[in-house]
């Protein structure tokens, strides 16, 4: 028995998140594709209706999944300030493996609206929690009253992808966690 097409979409789908962190889309063939993700092109079409598309549901994915990690770890301390520690953290631990996120910006910037509105929607999500948890700790004496709470998540966001850069270029979990160190130090 043929198993459902949805569940072969799903394991096909997470697949290709891997192949398109590693090689970016222009670097992602289509037969890099059908050898990775185990099914036939003509299967990669009729699911996906093509590598584009497939690309914007795997940047979707990945997207969706960054950032429930993002907010799990925001909201994993009583005290924000260690909800975002644990954040910066969790980037730091992580940034080994290549962000599609940052890769996507870096490959096409603005240039495709499609891309740029999955990217735009989590950064939302993501911003208004960061933006939250930054003013709870300035309640609680822990970051600067006068730092602008959207301006520091924009420094951090920055800095993920500074740091997740910097990681694909070689520095060592050393060098990541004391940028992500500076960063935090940045709020106080």
């Amino acid at each position: 028995m043929a198993r459902p097409k949805e569940f072969i979409a799903e394991e096909a789908l997470d697949a290709a998140i891997g192949v398109f962190r590693e090689h970016g889309f222009e670097g992602t063939s289509a037969e890099m594709l059908v050898r990775t993700l185990g099914i036939g092109r003509q299967s990669l079409y009729d699911t996906f209706g093509g590598k584009w598309q497939l690309y914007l549901a795997a940047v979707q994915r990945y997207a969706a999944r960054e950032t429930e990690a993002h907010l799990s770890a925001l909201a994993s301390a009583p005290r924000a300030v260690d909800g975002l520690r644990a954040m910066v953290e969790r980037v730091v631990d992580d940034a080994a493996e290549a962000c599609l996120g940052v890769n996507s910006i870096c490959e096409f910037g603005t240039g495709k609206p499609e891309l740029a509105a999955i990217r735009d929607n989590a950064g939302r999500t993501l911003t208004r929690a960061i933006v939250a948890r930054i003013r709870e700790a300035q309640v609680e004496g822990d970051v600067a009253p006068d730092i602008d709470p959207s301006s520091a998540t924009e420094f951090l966001q920055a800095s993920f992808a500074g740091i997740r850069v910097a990681a694909r270029g070689g520095a060592g979990h050393r060098r990541l966690r004391a940028l992500g160190q500076l960063a935090l130090r940045a709020l106080a």
